[in-house]
């Protein structure tokens, strides 16, 4: 694939003060701008999502937010964006955000960056998009997850083959500098081989 130009960051509507955390958001951003990467995130400006727009902002870098009506109206958009973009419903929000980014990065969060993560991450199995999906394993927030689908794996619910299309690293300019050379190549024959006996 071509260079990536923007990165849709999934992640958290809370923050929780943990220094690593924060300090891992920082590097993103900084990682983010000096590879000239826009960040396409969820609008808001609280929790981990504020601090990921107002990093890339310190540095100059381009951010678009994405966000629909009714959480505006609960005024949790971020101000100082470079670009707002309103949408109906979550449905088209979270379309809008795939649409405009050229990769995925996870970073910790609750339900809402789960449902995305496995959204995008599906999607790619489905081979309805190639782009590349990063998780930003901070302090092994993620290692459960990761156990979890090893899991799936072992119990022949995931194809090894799909389970490795997800990249898992702690550092952000490893994980986003291995998912600059992405090639997707998911196993699709789960659809000719539904027979896991």
């Amino acid at each position: 694939m071509e260079n990536i130009k923007s990165l849709c960051v999934y992640c958290g509507a809370n923050f929780n003060g943990d220094e690593t955390l924060k300090q891992a958001i920082v590097d993103l951003a900084k990682t983010m701008v000096a590879q000239e990467i826009d960040l396409v995130y969820g609008g808001g400006s609280v929790g981990v999502m504020g601090v990921i727009a107002n990093e890339v902002l310190k540095l100059n870098g381009t951010v678009t937010g994405v966000i629909p009506q009714f959480l505006m109206d609960k005024e949790v958009g971020h101000k100082d964006i470079t670009q707002m973009i309103i949408t109906e419903n979550m449905h088209q929000r979270k379309q809008k955000m795939a649409d405009l980014s050229d990769g995925f990065v996870i970073l910790p969060g609750g339900f809402g960056t789960l449902e995305e993560f496995f959204e995008v991450l599906t999607w790619l199995q489905l081979g309805l998009h190639a782009k590349p999906i990063g998780v930003l394993n901070v302090g092994g927030f993620y290692d459960p997850l990761f156990a979890q689908m090893d899991m799936m794996v072992q119990h022949r619910f995931l194809k090894q083959a799909n389970r490795d299309l997800v990249f898992n690293e702690a550092d952000p300019a490893v994980l986003v500098n291995k998912m600059q050379g992405f090639s997707a190549k998911p196993d699709e024959v789960w659809f000719r081989d539904r027979n896991l006996t």
